[in-house]
């Protein structure tokens, strides 16, 4: 199908689209194609491969387990951290998986973390991010194998089926009324039609959602982002890993409160620090997220959006449907951004380092911000690029495969550069040298050619020139 604004925006659990989500939700499926062959009563053994970076970082990241709780049947964006705790609990007490039993129902099999095959120094041809589940019965017989990727924002791929995988994709975009690939191709339709970046999308997500249902359903994401938030500040602290970096959010709210009770303009800064930080640290304790458009980027379009409530023009005096208005707005016009990232180039830390990750939220959020600030579709293009070309060779190196160094404060400062180019572009008339579709075959290339060592491996970078403890 099209990529669409709730691929983009899914719920899911910390700490990491690619490594966490991803993993899960491909578990999920394999449990259940599992479950419908009418084979699971055979099954006797299970064996879970996982390849270059999932198999590199995947401890730090969580990939372990997030695959156990798939394979008993969970999804991410259903499952809340509470039960994963539980369940987790549950498997390293009893050494059993209930294989495609959300619940603990399926089939017992005594398996843990440690049976997992780690295969760091292997990558597969399609990604880095390559997993291979296989199920034998008690003669050794293999009933069912299918190896996946994980390629970023939650998205998985089948061995064997990116070719369909893309035309499909082709064929369900010309089903959508004003289909675009392109920066210059979505330019043109606002163009012909008079329409805004934010508009031409809804258009398109009108083709598979009535338009109360598009509101509704990115009310709902906002909704968990300000729960994200919330969550975050009554945490206390360290985070977990063995970093011991200690949680900032909770004093740096406190301390705001006091010095800020007036909501003065000039500590906005401020606040969109301390959102981008609480998003990001509930993110690092495998809580509650929305990918935008990865866990590891998870603060930026919160903490922008945030800004465009609270310090926009003319905000102080908006009504709650005006608010709204501004979330659906803010993130269409960033949803039709990362569409052109996703299908241009690439959303994967692991794969074009954390310029796809925090540059593209950081380019998707600046878009947003300018599309509510009432910018033409050529400013908020060039605010995208703006914010893209600022964030081109970013690397992907997080300490210990951990996302929280320098994960966490990246996010912040992505958000700060997100707000600058939207007032850049609103600043210009919306013409500009360098295109958007330039900065991303740059940043599709630029990715190419980056050693595998920045690219969460944890082999360059932070995350060998600073001590873990």
């Amino acid at each position: 199908m099209a990529v669409g604004v709730f691929d983009l925006f899914s719920i899911g659990i910390g700490p990491s689209s690619s490594h966490t989500v991803g993993p899960m939700r491909a578990a999920a499926v394999f449990a259940e194609e599992l479950q419908a062959s009418g084979d699971l009563a055979k099954v006797a053994s299970l064996r879970v491969d996982l390849y270059g970076s999932l198999a590199a970082t995947g401890h730090g990241h969580g990939t372990m387990t997030a695959i156990l709780l798939g394979l008993e049947g969970y999804h991410p964006e259903k499952i809340l951290p509470a039960e994963v705790e539980d369940r987790l609990a549950a498997i390293a007490g009893t050494g059993t998986l209930h294989l495609a039993g959300a619940g603990g129902q399926g089939v017992p099999l005594p398996y843990g973390v440690q049976d997992m095959v780690l295969r760091p120094l292997t990558v597969l041809p399609r990604h880095t991010n390559g997993m291979t589940f296989t199920v034998s019965d008690t003669d050794g017989s293999v009933l069912h194998q299918a190896t996946f990727f994980s390629v970023g924002g939650g998205f998985i791929v089948r061995e064997g089926e990116e070719d369909a995988a893309q035309q499909e994709l082709d064929a369900s975009k010309k089903d959508l009324p004003l289909p675009f690939r392109t920066a210059a191709e979505l330019l043109g339709r606002c163009q012909s039609k008079g329409l805004s970046i934010g508009q031409i999308m809804l258009i398109n997500e009108r083709a598979s959602r009535t338009e109360e249902e598009i509101r509704e359903g990115l009310l709902q994401i906002w909704s968990v982002m300000e729960g994200c938030v919330e969550v975050s500040l009554k945490r206390e602290g360290l985070l977990p890993g063995g970093l011991k970096v200690r949680r900032r959010a909770p004093d740096w709210h406190e301390r705001l409160l006091k010095e800020d009770k007036d909501r003065d303009p000039k500590y906005w800064q401020e606040w969109v620090n301390l959102i981008a930080l609480a998003v990001n640290e509930e993110n690092a304790s495998g809580g509650r997220v929305v990918t935008a458009p990865t866990n590891g980027a998870a603060g930026i379009i919160p903490a922008v959006l945030y800004y465009a409530l609270h310090y926009a023009p003319g905000m102080d005096k908006a009504t709650q449907a005006d608010r709204d208005d501004v979330v659906v707005r803010f993130l269409l016009a960033a949803g039709a951004v990362g569409v052109l990232y996703k299908e241009q180039a690439s959303i994967s830390g692991a794969e074009v380092g954390c310029q796809g990750e925090v540059g593209s939220a950081s380019s998707m959020a600046a878009a947003g911000l300018a599309e509510v600030m009432g910018g033409t579709p050529a400013q908020v293009e060039n605010a995208a690029e703006i914010a893209m070309e600022h964030n081109l060779g970013l690397t992907c190196d997080p300490i210990g495969g951990l996302v929280q160094i320098p994960c966490i404060e990246r996010n912040a400062i992505a958000a700060a550069k997100a707000i600058n180019a939207a007032k850049m572009a609103l600043w210009g008339d919306g013409s500009h040298r360098v295109s958007l579709d330039e900065v991303i075959v740059t940043m599709r290339e630029t990715g190419k050619d980056m050693s595998s060592k920045y690219k969460e491996t944890a082999m360059g970078g932070l995350a060998v020139n600073v001590v873990e403890c």
